[in-house]
Parts: C-alpha cells; sequence; structure tokens
C-alpha cells in the first residue's frame, strides 16, 4: 500500500477516517487492511495509521498477518455474541476510541452500519468517487511484481490449453467420424474435445502454479461471438477458439489476464482478415499507451483501425451488435476489473497504471477474435508483461 498517495487522496474529505466494513472479497478491504478475513470486519484509516476490529476468532491471525497499525478484538469492547443494535454500539465505541467522531465510507458500504452509526451521533458521509479504487489503479513495484507473477502462472496454462487444441485430431479428416460425432469436431484420446476439457487443463496448470479461478472463456464458433460467452461442448476445425483466462494468485491475490484465439485447420477468409485486423488494432493501441495519454485515446487507436476497415465499433455505431462491442481494456490488480478504462471518456494514464489491451471482432454469423496483452505504463511507455506468441493456428 502506498501510504502517501493514500492520504494524498483522502486529504480532502471532510471526515475524521475512512471505514471500510467488509470481507477480504473487497478489494478495497484488502488493500487497506492487508487481512484477508473472509466474515467482514471493520478496518479505520485515521491520523495515517490503519485501525483492524475483527472477531476473537481472527484475533491471532490478523495480528501477524494484517498491515495495520493496531489490531482490536471485539471482546475489548465487551462485545463476543450478541444482537445488531450491539455489534453497532461497539463499532461506534471502537471509531470513538480513536478520537473519530465522522468518517466517510465508499458508496458500496452497507447501508444498514452507516445508518446504525449515524443513529449513534457518527457523522458519516459516503465517498462516492471512491478514493480507494483510485488510490489502488496505481501499482508499486512489488504490486507489478505480484501481477508479474500471476502472468507467469497464466501464460502456462495458456500453453496447456494450446497444447491441448493443436494436439487434438479433427474427425472425418485425421480420424474417421463415426456415427455420434459430427465431421469437424476436434478429437483428443479419441473423445470430442470440449471447452470444459479445455478449462479443466487450464485451472489444473493454474494450481501446480499457485494461481486459481472461479471461471475462465474456451468458447468456438458461434459462442466466440458473445465476449462473455465461458464456452460449453465440443469444439471445431476450421472456427477460431477465444481463450480468455484471468487468474488470482493465491498468495498475493493479485490477478493477470489473456486471450489468445486460436484455429486447427482452415479459417474463413473473414476470419482471417479479422485476426490481421485485430493484431493491427492491438500495435496500434499498444503505440499509443504512455504516460499522459488518456484511455480514450488508446481505445481510439484500436477503433481507427477497424473503422477504416470498414467494421462497426461502439463508436460509429452505439447499438451495433456486431464488431467491436466492447472497451479496449481496463486496469487490473486486486480487481480483474479496476481503473482505468480504456474506453471512451477513460481517464489519464499514469505511470504504475497495469492495464489490458484487448481489440476483438465479433459476429455470431462469423465466430470472435480477441487478442489481449497486459502491461504496465512507465515513465516513458510501457512495459508489456506477457510473453507469450500472437497466432492464429495453434501450436
Amino acid at each position: 500500500m502506498n501510504r502517501t498517495r493514500l492520504d494524498d487522496h483522502l486529504a480532502d474529505l471532510d471526515a475524521d477516517g475512512y471505514l471500510l466494513d467488509a470481507s477480504q472479497e473487497d478489494a478495497n478491504q484488502l488493500y487497506l487492511s492487508g487481512f484477508t478475513g473472509p466474515d467482514p470486519f471493520l478496518t479505520l484509516y485515521a491520523d495515517g495509521e490503519v485501525h483492524l476490529l475483527v472477531s476473537g476468532l481472527e484475533y491471532g491471525r490478523a495480528q501477524t498477518e494484517a498491515t495495520a497499525d493496531t489490531v482490536e478484538r471485539h471482546a475489548d469492547y465487551d462485545y463476543e455474541y450478541g444482537g445488531r443494535e450491539e455489534r453497532t454500539d461497539m463499532y461506534a465505541a471502537f471509531l470513538r476510541d480513536k478520537g473519530v467522531e465522522s468518517v466517510s465510507m465508499p458508496p458500496r458500504g452497507p447501508v444498514g452500519t452507516a445508518d446504525a452509526l449515524r443513529e449513534r451521533g457518527i457523522d458519516v458521509a459516503v465517498d462516492a468517487d471512491d478514493r480507494l479504487q483510485a488510490v489502488r489503479a496505481v501499482k508499486t513495484d512489488e504490486e507489478v511484481d505480484a501481477i508479474r507473477d500471476a502472468q507467469k502462472a497464466n501464460e502456462a496454462a495458456m500453453r496447456a490449453a494450446e497444447d491441448l487444441i493443436a494436439g487434438a485430431d479433427v474427425a472425418g479428416e485425421d480420424v474417421p467420424a463415426d456415427g455420434d460425432v459430427e465431421r469437424g469436431v476436434l478429437l483428443h484420446e479419441g473423445e470430442p474435445l470440449t471447452s470444459e476439457r479445455v478449462t479443466e487443463e487450464i485451472e489444473v496448470t493454474l494450481l501446480r502454479h499457485g494461481c486459481a479461478l472461479d471461471e475462465t472463456i474456451v468458447a468456438g464458433g458461434a459462442q466466440a461471438a458473445d465476449p462473455h460467452d465461458r464456452g460449453s461442448g465440443p469444439l471445431r476445425a476450421n472456427e477460431a477458439i477465444i481463450v480468455d483466462i484471468f487468474p488470482r494468485s493465491k498468495a498475493t491475490k493479485y490477478n493477470a489476464d489473456m486471450t489468445r484465439t486460436f484455429c486447427v485447420g482452415e479459417p474463413s477468409e473473414t476470419l482471417r482478415e479479422w485476426y490481421d485486423l485485430t493484431e493491427r488494432a492491438l500495435e496500434a493501441a499498444l503505440d499509443a499507451v504512455e504516460p499522459g495519454a488518456t484511455g480514450e485515446e488508446v481505445h481510439a487507436a484500436a477503433c481507427e483501425v477497424y473503422e477504416e476497415a470498414g467494421e462497426p465499433t461502439f463508436r460509429t455505431d452505439p447499438e451495433t451488435e456486431t464488431g467491436f462491442i466492447h472497451s479496449t481494456g481496463h486496469g487490473i490488480g486486486l480487481d480483474v476489473h479496476e481503473s482505468p478504462r480504456l474506453a471512451s471518456g477513460g481517464e489519464e494514464l499514469e505511470p504504475g497504471h497495469v492495464i489490458t489491451v484487448e481489440p476483438g471482432l465479433y459476429d455470431p454469423a462469423v465466430g470472435g477474435v480477441r487478442i489481449e496483452d497486459l502491461v504496465v505504463v512507465t515513465e516513458d511507455g510501457y512495459e508489456n508483461l506477457t510473453d507469450y506468441p500472437i497466432r492464429f493456428a495453434a501450436e
């Protein structure tokens, strides 16, 4: 955590402290506390110090794990088991014990906690700008290294996925098609190669590299035309297969993200053109990444490649359902999707921003193509954290 940056962003808040009531699943909570508490707990930032209030169950672990100046337990306020009213009495006592009579809370903070504290005389304001998210957007060197490590695991998983796809036989070409398998279906060890089987290989590989993910994308054919379709069923030759992996390190909790599109066999002329266009759009967007540039400018660079080729984008047609139908990228860190945005209205890029760059084209009649790299903005441009080849033919 960068406390200097944190102080700068919270300096203009008209409150004695900043309060979070959440579990580790809230990235702001994990960032501020450094504690992986599975149940909601309180973190207060006041006068340049971080204070935690946790249950007795979590007290010992919080003392050793949390990046906090003080850690207290419910029993310190004569509370261990009780109802909601008693719990909120404890919260108010905890705040006043730290000299705090007013707090700011993020826009997604629990309404019940805010209202109950107000009833007890604590002034609670909503931080509508979610300043902690802006603080988190600029990574320290240690955070960049954590993302870099997650990306290495990601690349191992992508390698495993590509090997499985590239090594597949094609029913009716490499081996005879029988009555139960359609011609053109990819086969692995005599059985149809499915999105689920490739996903399994990805997940097992990630676990072996200390990472995990709840979902991934392995989508072929018409399924690939929906950017968020996870994919299901048999994969086929001569169709684009989008593989999008976004793992989280089990140790650091930082995420990575990468997409590649593969094809076994001969893609259609349109798919080949789309792949070449998307590779050019990626290069144009990367060329636009530098401190001081805006996310909107990076997005525009990708859009221009597609638009000049006659492909629709949200810039030319906000209601289009085909073409380039999403932003060019997003920030990544403790959340898979965080600031800054590479999109219309996207903010200025700063050194330390870690962003995805992921142009793509989609149409159910054709399929989908997306290529995604992960980069960190530097003082004079960017460093690409992705070390994985860009190729359409799976090898």
